[in-house]
């Protein structure tokens, strides 16, 4: 039991402290997965929501700093209450996302290693064996350094996570895991190539036939049935192969102007995926930048999911004067974790992303 209580110690330790890392490190995407647990139809906590943010960068530094108690054997006690504590909530949240179908990225390892609810609370589940065996050893839990030293191991460890938390707020991710990191060409990775698996659905087809209902599965062929046609249900059976990028555009007017804006040699996006959420300071900060960019020949737009209504007041506002194209917020989302950010895009590469604090980088 002391070699297994010692494998479980560092496995969930290292664990945690990984866990914790990748989401530390974009503590605003993890905050927008925190938004969609508080949201209606998951677990109907609203009242949470604006407050996403600052319980993100709690948790996460929580779970860090409780793998590194655990590797350094500090307030054994307090250790395994809390880690048991957050791995039966996190267990029960997993398996009602995953049995109800609300949450289709639990956001665990944040953009990093995506799961599914079900893969998630498997690995729960493990975790949550590993961590009873901890509970019930706490006497093999031995401090591996001198006890004194321990306290100050785990404040140091606290302060350089809140730096690194305040440090990737005000500027970008140290690391980008998303699919619109520096380097990507966005037409390439929104393609198909030609021997990808194609999406696999089931049809459940319902007849009438001598006055009794007859349920014929295909694969999709409608079936040679001599009797009624009552409905059909359809169901995805493999989603196949899915592009990094799938949910991109750039609508103005009704049009998708995408493909003809990813063939500028110099093409700077603002984006901000909510006008009234945005940050006023950022865009005044950033009135200088876009004057040069201007200089130089960019091409200037604005990506938003905000009406035309709240653009053009917006526009008359910070006296911008050039157009905004429109997309899904969650995928606006995704591109750039600062509203406004910038991001600069050549004949369809992303050659630099920047938050408006690091404006003056342009």
């Amino acid at each position: 039991m002391k070699y297994t209580t010692g494998l479980s110690r560092i496995f969930v330790g290292l664990l945690f402290i990984f866990s914790g890392f990748v989401k530390l490190n974009d503590p605003i995407g993890f905050s927008y997965k925190l938004e969609e647990y508080f949201g209606e139809g998951v677990l109907n906590l609203e009242f949470l929501v604006p407050f996403a943010l600052p319980l993100a960068i709690f948790i996460v530094i929580f779970e860090l700093i409780l793998g590194v108690m655990l590797l350094i054997g500090y307030a054994p006690k307090f250790t395994k209450w809390s880690l048991l504590l957050m791995i039966l909530f996190f267990t029960f949240l997993t398996f009602y996302s995953a049995y109800f179908n609300k949450v289709t990225d639990c956001g665990c390892f944040g953009d990093a290693i995506p799961l599914t609810p079900w893969q998630s609370f498997g690995k729960d589940v493990i975790l949550l064996v590993l961590i009873l065996i901890l509970f019930f050893n706490e006497k093999f839990l031995k401090p591996i350094f001198v006890k004194a030293s321990l306290k100050w191991i785990v404040f140091a460890i606290t302060i350089g996570c809140f730096y690194f938390a305040y440090h990737v707020l005000m500027h970008l991710p140290a690391i980008d895991f998303r699919a619109y990191k520096v380097g990507t060409n966005i037409p390439e990775a929104m393609s198909y190539p030609e021997d990808t698996q194609q999406a696999v659905y089931e049809y459940e087809w319902t007849f009438k036939e001598h006055g009794e209902e007859k349920i014929i599965t295909t694969t999709g062929a409608y079936p040679e049935v001599a009797g009624e046609f009552i409905n059909v249900e359809t169901k995805m059976i493999d989603e196949g192969y899915t592009p990094p990028i799938h949910d991109f555009s750039l609508i103005r007017n009704g049009e998708d102007e995408l493909e003809n804006l990813m063939q500028e040699e110099k093409l700077l996006i603002i984006v901000a995926y909510n006008l009234s959420k945005t940050e006023y300071e950022g865009w005044v900060n950033l009135q200088p930048s876009l004057q040069k960019a201007k200089e130089q020949g960019f091409k200037i737009i604005g990506l938003t999911a905000s009406g035309d209504e709240a653009i053009l007041e917006f526009k008359d506002k910070f006296d911008l004067n050039f157009n905004f194209y429109f997309a899904d917020e969650t995928a606006i989302k995704t591109i750039v974790r600062a509203s406004p950010g910038l991001v600069v895009v050549q004949k369809g590469n992303i050659i630099k992303k920047l938050h408006w604090n690091d404006a003056d980088a342009l």
